[in-house]
């Protein structure tokens, strides 16, 4: 993820950089439900309108969100419209749900344009890897690509997938999701064909046995059947126990 500032001065009329501490996802959670959104940026992010906020709390801290309205998001012909910021907080859900936490803190809440997704700004590591960690095998990847698989990602691009200053792993923009039809593309292709490591089959397991739990934290964002469909999912993950190979004329994201 590109660092971002907004364009805010100090009252010297300097440049004012916003520097928050990392949040646990409680305190991320109560921030983006209850600070004032007090400053407002489009960010060039894709076709939608993307916007960086500026959060301040009622005791002065302030963080950095992105902010994705529902009249932002242009129609697409293979998920209903109106829906992709839902799916940003549904990925969200059953990260938590998971105990994964890929997803930073996601809520729906209204903005300076209306209804949308709302997101906590994770500031992304500064190293000399870049790409190369995610070619890589470890559990964190690994996380990553079975999420993906059992969200049906439709846009698993390498600039969503970021570490924080502290070396977590993170994944973003998870509006093209849940879809019925399988929509899979990736540029996480290291796993394909491997088993899944038991941890994670076990986490699906889990899932599983809280089948009304995850279904009760889908509902308010995706569609009965895509619930549905979702289960499918993790089924057949758990049946195969292992990554389906890849297409690479209909597994790569649009512009790869």
């Amino acid at each position: 993820m590109p660092h971002l500032h907004l364009s805010l001065r100090n009252d010297d009329g300097e440049p004012r950089e916003i520097i928050s501490q990392p949040l646990t996802d409680p305190e991320a959670l109560d921030l983006l439900r209850s600070a004032d959104i007090a400053g407002s940026q489009l960010v060039p992010w894709g076709s939608n309108y993307t916007f960086a906020v500026l959060l301040t709390s009622a005791q002065g801290s302030e963080h950095l969100a992105i902010y994705k309205p529902q009249a932002g998001e242009a129609p697409l012909y293979d998920f209903p419209d109106g829906t992709l910021y839902r799916r940003e907080v549904a990925s969200y859900e059953l990260s938590k749900l998971l105990g994964w936490d890929l997803v930073p803190p996601t809520i729906v809440r209204e903005g300076p344009h209306g209804i949308g997704s709302l997101q906590i700004y994770v500031t992304a590591l500064a190293d000399d890897e870049g790409s190369l960690f995610w070619r890589k095998q470890n559990l964190d990847v690994e996380r990553m690509v079975l999420f993906d698989h059992i969200t049906n990602n439709a846009d698993r691009k390498i600039g969503h997938c970021l570490r924080d200053e502290r070396g977590k792993v993170w994944g973003i923009d998870h509006g093209l999701t849940f879809n019925v039809q399988p929509k899979l593309r990736t540029v996480l292709w290291q796993y394909a064909g491997c088993e899944i490591s038991d941890q994670l089959q076990q986490d699906l397991v889990d899932l599983q046995v809280r089948e009304n739990e995850v279904r009760d934290a889908l509902r308010p964002y995706v569609s009965p059947v895509e619930t549905e469909a979702f289960f499918r999912r993790v089924n057949f993950m758990l049946q195969t126990g292992c990554y389906p190979e890849l297409n690479p004329r209909r597994n790569i994201p649009y512009g790869w």
